[in-house]
């Protein structure tokens, strides 16, 4: 079988190349240059390979391939050291709100142009346009990354707009997240006071030779039609305001770092969605999409010049007066009036152009009109995820509980792994270590999360400890902050920069972001090390004045969250003192046993020395010291026990009994919160309980996911009763991390997980766990190594399970009764005698 899928990481000089195998243990690797070919290189490796020739220089033009694959080709980037364009700046200083700038310059060009690159980036939010058409399909670049570390850049082809004759290039410039709102409580300038862009554009003419057209002086700026622009607030277009005199830009009056080139996919709208139903209410219009997304509404009918529209974007309505409503999202502080959550744009039409707000992005279900229109679209905007997991099963609401929770990781995955598309829009760290599991089988993550931990390596303290989200607004690296600095270095949340790599490195085979994080890693486990041997919590002080001998790895003196979110527990909106106080040593050691633990498994696959393996046994022993015989008094420390490995192997079974006695006293109903929800079920199916895993799946009443279908979710609430039985919501409706449990659905519902110990899907184990509720499942999984395939049904008497197993790839069937068969690549269909389902 041919190799195929051939890809590279970023367009730099020593890009990574990896291609979906097709056999065989050598591969053959060609390329040319401009046009030279280089000498063929052979290479065992087909994921993530480093270049093999010397390295690329910007702009070249480059086609590879492995074997007799087709040729893949790509063009070098312009390189850090290759640009000369200076930085420009509007020279403003108007008040929040601000407009947008518009930054141009016109050229001449009076020869044939047979290429033309437009290579920009920026500090704000940019839309770039040579002659007045757009540079490609891009939103929201340069994206959003730590700037006072890390700036991207974007290149787009542009040949089919330039003319000869007189031609314009211009930037349309925000504040975007450089210098607009960020976080809950909208603050502002986090990363500048003063917006700037750089832009070069290079032509290649018929004859051979090439110019640039760099920013510099003799651009002028503007303020645009775009009258305010915020990413979160909103933005307000004035088709018909009076044009601004252009000024000249300001040259390089801004400090910005090296341009780079980001490994993950771009920021598109990826969906359009019409309205399911428009309501008029009292002299507004609520227009109903159906589904909560990330995006905006683009308006084809904004009426005759001169007419105002307004529109405000929210994700539940008031369940007595039916209009929008955005209390839920409001936040506040002890002693403190609340911030008040406002989503909003406004255009004023000219009679003819179209509004489509790309300087803001708003997470929404329900728009609220000022007046009706007709031409109406929800414009579904994220990163352009490359979708590798498919799932269906003869469970409608598993379906469905399926879509809410895909539908709900797709908003937040807005360039940055965000906790939700509204309120704070944050990148925390403790989200996306809960779902990066679950993200790594729905989609190719790798280059996306790649993106997202350089800016948790940007902002990690000097101290090691990592900040609870990145990109930090806060700058914590940098600036003081007693409040930001006092709630920074939890477990779970800082332990993301240990399990995210190796989560990338298990499914994707990168061993580059393991060596990328290494030591970032360590510095965060050496920090935590180091405050459990000299912070204690109070309850272990007053025990013992003096710390018992496995107290040095009790890492319970610090500050941590905890499990979070509990049902029933409203953290520190219940009782703060209480909860802020409350002895988390469990979690905390829990956590530090699991990274320490990781660490020694990176080390061995970086050939690195590392005491790591015999510190990990050192920590498990002090929690079983601590915790095993008085500490599992939770389902969340049962969970977080057998899931990490913590207990001997002879009381697994006696723990996970105590977790089903937990479960049963809660009237069969979970009770876990942030941290260990994801790994609930597969606990349970792994411990020999599959039918209480079943019965918790399927509840009904709440806490549980199928109540929160029940009561009109499409994406998955942050509190369990996020929507409560009068229909009231509380806190975000589109929170991404307990939509984890759809994980399950495809690891032990359809029965397709990777085999322990397996690297990039080289092995896997095809194990389903059949039901009276779920009588099939079927789904597929494009894994490094080629598509997997998987169905179960029962037919005639029998349990039939099928799979597609692919070129360098190993499977094992497993039946519910035990029996294996182990399988190679090709289609493979086994069976056996199975009269009726468990009932579980």
């Amino acid at each position: 079988m041919t190799p195929y899928d051939l890809r590279i990481d970023a367009p730099v000089a020593r890009p990574l190349l990896s291609w979906k195998p097709g056999g065989g243990a050598l591969w053959q690797l060609e390329a040319r240059v401009d046009g030279v070919a280089l000498p063929p290189v052979t290479v065992g490796e087909h994921l993530f390979v480093a270049w093999p020739w010397p390295a690329l220089t910007s702009g070249q033009s480059v086609e590879w391939r492995v074997g007799d694959a087709d040729w893949a080709a790509f063009e070098v980037a312009l390189l850090d050291e290759d640009w000369t364009a200076a930085w420009i700046s509007p020279p403003d200083t108007t008040d929040f709100p601000r407009p947008a700038y518009a930054l141009r310059t016109e050229f001449e060009c009076h020869r044939e142009v047979v290429q033309a690159r437009l290579y920009s980036s920026a500090l704000g939010v940019y839309e770039a346009f040579v002659n007045g058409v757009r540079a490609g399909d891009q939103e929201l670049t340069p994206g959003s990354t730590s700037y006072a570390a890390t700036l991207y850049a974007q290149a787009f082809p542009v040949t089919s707009s330039v003319r000869r004759g007189t031609n314009s290039v211009e930037i349309l410039l925000s504040d975007g997240w450089y210098r607009g709102s960020n976080g809950t409580w909208r603050v502002r300038d986090a990363w500048g006071t003063r917006t700037a862009a750089r832009v070069e554009l290079h032509l290649t003419y018929a004859d051979g030779t090439t110019s640039v057209i760099r920013s510099g002086p003799g651009w002028a700026a503007q303020v645009s039609t775009i009258v305010a622009a915020d990413l979160m607030n909103g933005q307000s277009t004035d088709f018909i305001s009076s044009a601004a005199a252009a000024v000249p830009v300001l040259v390089d009056a801004v400090t910005a770092p090296a341009i780079d080139w980001s490994p993950a996919p771009p920021v598109r709208c990826v969906d359009a969605l019409a309205p399911v139903r428009t309501t008029h209410l009292d002299g507004s219009f609520i227009v109903d999409f159906g589904q909560n997304a990330a995006g905006w509404i683009r308006l084809g009918d904004l009426g005759p010049a001169g007419t105002r529209t307004v529109i405000d974007y929210g994700e539940h309505l008031d369940p007595v007066t039916g209009d929008l409503t955005l209390s839920h999202l409001d936040s506040g502080k002890p002693g403190q009036e609340p911030t008040s959550f406002v989503q909003r744009d406004e255009v004023v039409s000219d009679g003819s152009s179209v509004f489509e707000p790309r300087h803001t992005v708003h997470g929404f279900r329900y728009a609220r009109l000022n007046r009706p229109v007709e031409d109406i679209t929800m414009r579904v905007v994220h990163t352009d995820l490359r979708r590798t997991a498919v799932f269906t099963c003869g469970n409608d609401d598993l379906n469905r509980l399926h879509e809410i929770a895909d539908w709900s990781f797709r908003g937040n995955a807005v360039d940055v792994p965000t906790d939700c598309p509204t309120r704070e829009r944050l990148g925390w760290t403790g989200d996306y270590q809960v779902f990066v599991p679950t993200a790594a089988r729905l989609y190719d993550v790798d280059g996306f999360s790649r993106k997202w931990l350089r800016s948790v390596r940007d902002d990690q303290l000097g101290d090691g400890r990592i900040a609870n989200y990145s990109p930090d607004y806060h700058r914590l690296r940098e600036l003081p902050n007693m409040e930001a600095d006092h709630i920074t270095g939890s477990a779970g949340w800082g332990d993301a920069i240990v399990h995210v790599p190796w989560v990338l490195y298990e499914t994707y085979g990168d061993r580059q972001v393991l060596a990328e994080n290494w030591e970032a890693m360590t510095r965060w486990v050496e920090w935590a090390l180091s405050k459990a041997r000299t912070a204690r919590h109070p309850s272990r002080v007053e025990r013992s004045a003096e710390a018992l001998p496995h107290e040095q790895f009790i890492w319970d003196g610090t500050f941590h969250w905890g499990e979070w979110l509990e049902p029933g527990d409203r953290g520190p909106a219940g009782n703060p003192m209480a909860w802020f106080m409350k002895d988390k040593g469990e979690v905390g050691t829990a956590y530090l046993y699991r990274s320490v633990r990781t660490l020694a498994a990176i080390a061995y696959v970086l050939e690195r020395e590392s005491g790591y393996a015999e510190l990990a046994e050192r920590i498990r022993d002090a929690w079983q010291t601590e915790f095993l015989e008085t500490g599992l008094r939770t389902q969340a420390n049962c969970v977080r026990a057998l899931a990490f490995d913590l207990v001997p192997s002879s009381r697994r079974g006696e723990i996970a009994d105590r977790l089903v006695a937990l479960i049963r006293d809660a009237g069969w109903h979970l009770g876990t919160g942030f941290l260990s929800t994801a790994d609930l079920l597969p606990v349970l199916a792994d411990t020999g309980h599959a039918d209480v895993a079943y019965r918790v799946l399927l509840q009904r009443t709440t806490p549980s996911w199928l109540g929160m279908l029940d009561r009109g979710a499409t994406t998955i609430w942050e509190d369990w009763d996020g929507v409560d039985e009068a229909g009231t919501a509380t806190a975000s409706l589109n929170h991404y991390s307990k939509g984890a449990v759809i994980r399950f659905l495809h690891t032990h519902v359809l029965g397709l997980r990777q085999a322990p110990g397996s690297v990039a899907w080289e092995k896997f184990v095809v194990a389903p766990l059949p039901t009276a509720e779920v009588p099939w499942a079927s789904g597929s999984f494009d894994s490094p190594r080629g598509r997997i395939e998987v169905a179960w049904r029962q037919e005639d008497g029998k349990l039939l399970i099928e799979t597609s197993v692919p070129e360098g790839a190993t499977a094992e069937i497993v039946f519910p009764d035990g029996s294996r068969l182990p399988t190679g690549p090709g289609h493979h269909a086994a069976h056996l005698p199975f009269s009726e389902y468990p009932t579980f």
